[in-house]
């Protein structure tokens, strides 16, 4: 009977935890929307580190967040209240805009450019 008490107390201590991060990532992800006039997102799974939030601005700025896991950042982007989309397709993808330093940082990665010692 401890086992279970304890189990259980485990267990809303990583809820509590996990609610707390969610709401943390929210207040980040409401700040990038006020920053951009507004913000659509995505979630990516990164593997056993977490999810990534994938954020695009309305003005293109875009940038991310890593949740610890899918529910937290699923959590984080219904508290914010961003439209989120189920896949980075050619029409959201097509909102995000970049500058010199990322076109020069993709062409030093694929044709052996700058190696970013800027």
């Amino acid at each position: 009977m401890a086992e279970t008490a304890g189990t259980q107390q485990v267990d809303s201590r990583q809820a509590a935890r996990a609610e707390r991060r969610a709401a943390k990532l929210a207040r980040q992800i409401g700040a990038f929307a006020k920053e951009h006039g507004g913000a659509e997102g995505h979630l990516a799974h990164t593997g056993q580190s977490g999810t990534r939030i994938v954020l695009v601005g309305q003005d293109g700025g875009w940038g991310d967040l890593v949740a610890p896991s899918y529910a937290v950042a699923d959590s984080a982007a219904r508290k914010s209240g961003i439209t989120m989309h189920e896949s980075f397709d050619g029409d959201f993808a097509a909102k995000v805009r970049t500058g010199p330093y990322e076109w020069s940082r993709m062409a030093g990665i694929q044709l052996g450019g700058p190696s970013g010692n800027r």
